[in-house]
C-alpha cells in the first residue's frame, strides 16, 4: 500500500490498464485470424450447434471482435469476467442466467448488490481456465480483454474448442474510440443474445433519460476543465481523448484537458497537467490503485502542482473505475460529473 514515501501501489495500475489493452489488441487479432479460415475451430464449434432446436427469436448471429458466433437459444449458465458485465446482466434481470462472477472492481450498485451477492464468485481476479470450466457454462462474458488472455490459457479458441461461447465488451474490440453509444449498443446486444430486445430497449431508454437529464442542469455553463487522475507518481496515468472518459466529461459540462492525447489512456508529465491548470480533478477508484484518500493526499503533497486551481480549492470528484466503462455505469457517471463540475446546478 502506498506509505506517502514511495508509490509502487499507484504505479502498477497504469502498466496493468495498458497490459490490458495490450491484450485486447492481441485477442482481437487472434479473433479475427481465428475466424478467416472456414475450418477453424471456433467455426467448426458453431456450425456443430446449427441442428440444434431453435427458440422463437432465434438463432441470433452476433460478430463479437472478430468472432461470429450463432445462438440458437439464449444461454442458460453464464460466468462473467469482470464486474461491469455482471451489473449489465443483473440490469437487463438476467441473474437466474447468471452462474459465477470475478474480478470485483468497486462497489456494486446499490439495487444490484442483493442479486450480486447471490451469484457464487470464482475468483477475485481473473479465475483460470479450469475454475471456469468447473461451473460448467455455456457463455463466458468478458469485460477487460484480458479476460480471454491467450497467455494465461483462457483464449477464447480455448473455450470454444471446449464447446463454450464467449462475448466481448465491445470496448476491448479495437475501436478508435469509445462513446456512449457503445454503451446503447452493448446493452442491446447482449439483449438479443438472451432474447429480451425489449428490457434492453427498455434499459436505454432509461440510461439515455438519466443523462439527458444532467446535461440538461448544466446546459448553458461554461466549461470546466478537467484532468483526470487514474494513478502514477513519475508520471501521471490519465484518460486520453479516445476514452469514454473524455465524453462523461464533456457531458457533464466538462472538458478534459488532454482530450488532444491520442489514445484511450496514455501517461503524461506532471509539467503538462501544470500547463493546462485543471479546474478539477476525476479521480479514478478502483482496487488495487490505493484508496482515494492516499490519492488525493499524494496530489495535494506534490509541490509542483501547488498553483494548479483544481489543487489550491481541492475540487476533486470520484469515480469508481467500472463507472467510466462500456457499461449501465457510465450514465451514472455523468450524473456524478455534472454534481462535481456545477454544484450550484445541482443545489
Amino acid at each position: 500500500m502506498y506509505d506517502g514515501t514511495s508509490r509502487p501501489p499507484l504505479f502498477t495500475p497504469a502498466r496493468r490498464r495498458r497490459a490490458l489493452r495490450a491484450t485486447a489488441a492481441a485477442v482481437a487479432l487472434s479473433a479475427t485470424l481465428l475466424t478467416a479460415g472456414c475450418g477453424s475451430p471456433q467455426a467448426t464449434a458453431r456450425g456443430a450447434k446449427a441442428t440444434t432446436p431453435t427458440t422463437a427469436g432465434f438463432p441470433v448471429t452476433v460478430d463479437n471482435c472478430g468472432v461470429r458466433t450463432t445462438y440458437h437459444h439464449a444461454p442458460e449458465r453464464v460466468v462473467t469476467i469482470h464486474q461491469h458485465p455482471a451489473e449489465l446482466m443483473l440490469s437487463l434481470g438476467l441473474k437466474d442466467r447468471m452462474v459465477g462472477t470475478a474480478f470485483p472492481d468497486s462497489a456494486v450498485l446499490p439495487e444490484l448488490k442483493k442479486d450480486y451477492k447471490a451469484i457464487p464468485e470464482l475468483a477475485k481476479k481473473e479465475p483460470s481456465f479450469e475454475t471456469v470450466l468447473e461451473a460448467e457454462p455455456d457463455l463466458v462474458y468478458g469485460g477487460y480483454g484480458s479476460a480471454f488472455a491467450e497467455n494465461e490459457g483462457r483464449s477464447r479458441k480455448a473455450f470454444a474448442d471446449a464447446g463454450i461461447d464467449t462475448h466481448l465488451n465491445r470496448e476491448y474490440c479495437g475501436k478508435k474510440r469509445v462513446t456512449m453509444q457503445d454503451t446503447y449498443d452493448e446493452v442491446r446486444t447482449v439483449g438479443k443474445i438472451f432474447g429480451v430486445p425489449d428490457r434492453a430497449d427498455k434499459l436505454v431508454t432509461d440510461l439515455h433519460a438519466r443523462v439527458d437529464k444532467a446535461t440538461s442542469a448544466v446546459q448553458g455553463k461554461p466549461q470546466a476543465s478537467v484532468f483526470v487522475y487514474d494513478s502514477g507518481d513519475k508520471t501521471a496515468f490519465t484518460a486520453g481523448g479516445k476514452s469514454l472518459g473524455t465524453e462523461l466529461i464533456r457531458l457533464a459540462g466538462g472538458k478534459n484537458v488532454f482530450a488532444d492525447l491520442d489514445d484511450v489512456f496514455g501517461d503524461v508529465s506532471w509539467e503538462q497537467v501544470v500547463d493546462r491548470k485543471p479546474e478539477v480533478i476525476a479521480i479514478y477508484d478502483y482496487a488495487g490503485a490505493g484508496s482515494v484518500e492516499q490519492k488525493k493526499k499524494f496530489l495535494l503533497a506534490q509541490p509542483v502542482l501547488r498553483d494548479v486551481p483544481a489543487i489550491r480549492n481541492k475540487r476533486f470528484v470520484v469515480l469508481p473505475l467500472t463507472a467510466t466503462l462500456v457499461g449501465v455505469r457510465s450514465a451514472y457517471a455523468v450524473e456524478d460529473l455534472a454534481r462535481g463540475i456545477h454544484p450550484e446546478s445541482f443545489a
